[in-house]
């Protein structure tokens, strides 16, 4: 009998202590991570217009094959600026 006597006092005080636990503040990480989602977007802008660009030129001199990476470089930028900041955006429970 002792010893559950002894496990329900614990049991009594540490919820005790659970109830008198603060909040904690999250502020700081959910700016850092809307910092991480607006580097994204514009990463994802630069990175899409500059294979766009490179495509572009490369198409105009008559070289299509060539520009093919450039046209998945503007795939991956544009991968980078829906899902990359979509994706950060989800983790702070904001939406683009």
């Amino acid at each position: 009998m002792g010893p559950t006597l002894t496990a329900l006092m614990f049991a009594g005080a540490s919820s005790a202590v659970a109830h008198a636990q603060g909040t904690m503040d999250f502020s700081g990480a959910t700016t850092l991570m809307d910092t991480f989602k607006t580097f994204a977007m514009y990463a994802g802008a630069v990175i899409c217009l500059g294979g766009l660009i490179f495509a572009g030129i490369r198409m105009m001199t008559g070289r299509f094959q060539d520009a093919i990476p450039g046209l998945f470089g503007a795939l991956f930028g544009a991968g980078v600026l829906g899902w990359g900041a979509g994706w950060i955006g989800s983790l702070t429970g904001q939406q683009m």
